[in-house]
């Protein structure tokens, strides 16, 4: 049954709901038809699938978590090519992932809608970059399309599938943080369709879907086609939009960008002073609206976030036809980082020739600062354990240099003290390929850490190349059961699909030894015993062996739940004040944000309501100092080391 917290995604037409931008996106996609959803959870897309997944069973759709985005993008582009509409969402970094089949996309186009979502990270604030992925529009020749707020994407991905099914041409559908977790109340236009076309038909035309050179030279003309057409059509509202045509200065501003030019000119009192074109069809850059404007503007200040793409084409788009306005951009606007009213109102004043006056900076005197909250790992993160053990381990083994290659994750967060077990961070999958080279020109041992969900996505090939090419690598694969970063969503090797149904379990242990590798699986909740086994693994590896460490432990934060749900107790530690010399080791040694030192004391305790059990400060206390002060319940280890809690 839908999760009441849902309900609303499924409201009937002409309800008011409060909704998030990437579930209005899902809401929207419902309403024009879409059946088969894909997607690779990633900041700030992943509240579109999981919407949708929420409702999949009650509407009888197609809702899947892929192993990557570029399986997420080939599934949904399958079902697009034989009638059947469909959506595919991931974060901008994520189409990195799926460029290769995004290109030819564009080549051979579709049969029935198709979007692909990407939510770009303007500021990176939770992505290693924040590249602009309007670029991938002109790269593939597919249109980009981009709302300013939660309303508009809600709208605007309806009219993205009738565009794409109207001119058969996948849709890029660009979406930034500010408008995928924002919350918009909206009136819902539609029903959700209870009929929609779920099965489709190939036809088997080898001359537009199988890309050999022969056929790729002529599709791409097929595509230039479009994207003319596309550039040289009539739009109008939704996708663009005039207010108060005829001034000699002008405005263009594009998605979200829209609203802080809004608000900056009614700051300014100077809506009556320019023209603003809005616009929403961002690529290919509309050609009449364009022209349109260089009638009348003779200076057009041009706002967008992050790369210069519509000043550079608006630019590009006058000159050639011999249309001298003066456009200004980035000289005005930031290209870095995410806008803001703050950041936009400066450039507009300057454009406008209005002097503004910073607003006066206030002092205000605090009776305590607060402190500064870096993320962490959560109290009894496994994490915290294995990055322990592998210390521990190298230490026993005298390993002094030992080169730490990371991934995207949690686990990311093991480059800081006192773990540093986390060197380089570059993309999903990276810590295998970084580690591998390493060990070819570098002679100090190397460990690779890639997290579970991430080795479905992109550990398989770097594994099988380690192997291969004799790379001198330990593989370490943290498998705590779950897409934690993301918000524990399921993958390959949790035991259950997207709806929640059961779904063969893909063991990382059965497939690293098919590859060739000496695997040791551990629980690191047996700390002394996993230190043990892991030494055993780093003398393969000085023996010049693949081996891997599987470290199986479930998040804790999901364990805590499932726990709670069966009324099942886990332990819960304190330190006994008698015993404790205030040495620190269990401050020191594991930075949990369960032990902290009260003002009024120099020796630590046990926040007591955050301790989730996992035992490591009681093992690391030289002094047996910390114990167990209410025991865990009948088979509470379960929760954090069997697959299937039924």
């Amino acid at each position: 049954m839908t999760r009441i917290a849902l309900k609303y995604l499924v409201a009937e037409k002409g309800s008011r709901v409060l909704l998030l931008g990437n579930e209005a996106i899902a809401r929207g996609a419902l309403e024009a038809g879409v059946c088969y959803f894909t997607g690779y959870p990633g900041t700030p897309s992943t509240e579109i699938i999981e919407s949708v997944a929420e409702v999949g069973r009650d509407l009888n759709i197609l809702v899947e978590w892929s192993v990557n985005e570029k399986v997420a993008y080939e599934s949904a582009y399958a079902a697009a090519i034989s009638g059947v509409r469909s959506l595919t969402a991931m974060k901008h970094v994520g189409l990195n992932v799926a460029s290769d089949i995004l290109v030819s996309s564009g080549y051979s186009g579709t049969k029935a809608g198709f979007v692909v979502v990407s939510a770009d990270d303007p500021s990176a604030h939770s992505s290693q970059n924040e590249q602009d992925n309007r670029w991938y529009g002109f790269l593939a020749h597919i249109p980009v399309i981009e709302p300013s707020n939660v309303v508009e994407a809600y709208r605007l991905v309806k009219q993205a599938v009738r565009i794409s099914e109207e001119f058969q041409q996948p849709i890029i559908f660009r979406s930034t943080t500010r408008v995928s977790h924002s919350r918009q109340t909206l009136e819902l236009e539609e029903d959700i369709a209870r009929e929609r076309k779920c099965t489709g038909f190939f036809d088997k035309d080898i001359s537009r879907w199988v890309l050999i050179p022969a056929h790729a030279r002529r599709m791409k003309e097929r595509a230039i086609k479009i994207w003319r057409s596309i550039e040289n059509n009539d739009w109008g509202p939704p996708l663009l939009e005039f207010i108060n045509p005829g001034r000699e200065k002008a405005i263009v501003a594009s998605g979200v960008a829209y609203n802080y030019v809004s608000e900056a000119l009614s700051k300014l009192n100077a809506w009556d002073e320019v023209s603003v074109l809005k616009l929403n069809l961002t690529v290919p850059v509309p050609v009449k609206p364009i022209l349109k404007l260089g009638e009348f503007a003779s200076e057009i200040l041009v706002v967008e976030e992050l790369d210069p793409i519509l000043e550079v084409n608006i630019r590009n788009i006058l000159s050639k036809n011999g249309i001298r306005a003066r456009v200004i951009g980035k000289d005005y606007i930031p290209e870095s980082g995410e806008l803001s009213v703050e950041r936009v109102l400066p450039g507009v004043a300057k454009f406008l020739g209005k002097n503004i006056t910073p607003p006066r900076q206030v002092e205000v005197e605090l009776s305590s600062k607060i402190p500064p909250r870096p993320p962490v790992m959560c109290p009894g993160c496994p994490h915290r354990l294995t990055f322990y053990i592998l210390k521990v381990a190298a230490n026993r083994m005298r390993l002094r240099n030992v080169i730490y290659t990371g991934d995207i994750g949690c686990y990311t967060l093991g480059y800081q003290k006192p773990f540093e077990t986390q060197m380089t961070c570059f993309e999903m999958g990276g810590s295998l390929g970084i580690a591998h080279g390493l060990s070819k020109v570098v002679g100090d041992p190397i460990i690779a850490i890639i997290g579970d969900s991430t080795f479905f996505h992109a550990g398989l090939p770097p594994s099988v190349n380690v192997v291969y090419n004799r790379g001198r690598v330990m593989v370490v694969v943290l498998d705590n059961l779950t897409t934690a970063m993301t918000g524990h969503q399921p993958h390959p090797g949790t035991g259950y699909s997207a709806i929640g149904e059961k779904a063969p379990v893909v063991e990382i242990e059965r497939v690293l030894e098919a590859i060739g590798f000496r695997v040791y699986v551990i629980n690191p909740l047996r700390i002394r015993e996993s230190i043990n086994t892991v030494v055993e693994a780093f003398k393969q590896l000085l023996e010049g062996k693949p081996v891997a460490v599987v470290s199986r432990m479930r998040c804790s934060l999901e364990a805590y739940r499932l726990a709670r749900n069966r009324e099942v107790d886990l332990p819960v530690y304190t330190i006994d004040q008698d015993k404790c010399t205030a040495c620190m080791a269990c401050v020191n040694l594991t930075a949990c944000p369960a032990i902290i030192i009260p003002d009024n004391s120099r020796k630590p305790v046990i926040l007591e309501d955050m301790c989730l059990g996992c035992g490591l400060c009681a093992y690391i206390c030289p002094f047996h100092a910390i114990v167990v002060s209410k025991r865990g319940g009948d088979g509470w280890e379960r929760f954090y080391t069997e697959r299937n809690i039924e």
